[in-house]
């Protein structure tokens, strides 16, 4: 219950204080490519209870390939580039935790194609929490699109590399969440958004 209220509270404030912000790169968005602002995806919520999540829009409208980003992705757009290296198109989702399909904290949400190669112990735990915005997982130093951009089979890294590890992540945070936990990570996000390393 406190988790959800601080969730709420947190959501609320984010959007009200950074409605400038979504309403210049909504600009930018719709004068770089075609297309609509936001991007829309079906992801695997709390449960394995399907939801569709709000990013901003990074790629062209309708581009096909892969579900996963693989280095210098050709399907990304000028300004989509930008707004994943700043993190900004995730921001969106704070549309979602108001919905109540996703948390401030906790495992990020994958697409129904990744979490078919859960391993069955980690699937109960990991979809036991509503996924996040942010988790232990995403400030891992891995840096997942370069790793991908070398392999010889991308999806195949990712689900037999990548894929595990993040879980094992997403699993240890789902057993020993707490409001006090959850604060450390956004505070932990923050500063790697404010200072980036590189």
């Amino acid at each position: 219950m406190a988790k959800r209220l601080f969730d709420v509270i947190g959501a609320a404030l984010a959007l009200l204080l950074l409605s400038p912000l979504f309403l210049f790169t909504a600009l930018r968005i719709k004068l770089d490519s075609p297309g609509p602002v936001f991007f829309r995806q079906q992801r695997v919520g709390r449960h394995g209870v399907p939801f569709r999540i709000h990013k901003f829009r990074t790629m062209a409208q309708g581009a096909p390939g892969l579900e996963i980003t693989v280095g210098a992705d050709p399907r990304i757009t000028r300004v989509g580039a930008w707004l994943r290296r700043t993190r900004i198109d995730e921001l969106p989702q704070f549309i979602d935790v108001l919905q109540g399909t996703m948390s401030l904290v906790g495992p990020r949400p994958e697409v129904p194609r990744y979490v078919a190669h859960y391993p069955p112990d980690l699937r109960a735990r990991v979809l036991a929490v509503r996924p996040g915005i942010t988790d232990p997982a995403s400030l891992g130093a891995l840096d997942e699109s370069a790793l991908l951009a070398r392999a010889a089979d991308p999806e195949r890294e990712y689900i037999e590399r990548v894929l595990p590890a993040k879980l094992q992540h997403s699993a240890d945070y789902a057993e020993q969440a707490s409001l006090r936990s959850d604060i450390a990570i956004l505070w932990r996000t923050a500063r790697r958004l404010l200072a980036p390393e590189h």
